[in-house]
């Protein structure tokens, strides 16, 4: 999974934390868990950043638009991105078939 989460792999992460949510053992079923609030997170951040992108505008002193598609830099109070890159760093320390 080196590329970036799209659409099918959001739905595939919450297939599979619908399943183990369900699994009688804790310790899955809080990963099934975890990885839901997670997908749901991403969705959530998603709609901010198509927000925070707003109508599509030229930069004063370029000729490039700027889009939906255009990178735009994050605040430094980006709470919730460091808070979903926190969890999946904790969680691919956890997970014994995680890549490094």
């Amino acid at each position: 999974m080196s590329s970036r989460l799209d659409e099918e792999k959001l739905e595939m992460l919450r297939s599979w934390g619908d399943g183990l949510a369900h699994d009688p053992r804790d310790e899955v079923r809080a990963a099934g868990k975890a990885i839901l609030m997670l997908v749901e997170e991403v969705e959530l951040l998603h709609v901010d950043l198509w927000h925070a992108r707003g109508p599509v505008q030229v930069e004063p002193g370029s000729e490039q638009p700027v889009t939906a598609d255009s990178e735009v830099p994050l605040p430094a109070d980006a709470t919730g991105v460091r808070s979903l890159r926190d969890s999946i760093t904790r969680l691919r320390r956890q997970s014994p078939t995680a890549p490094a």
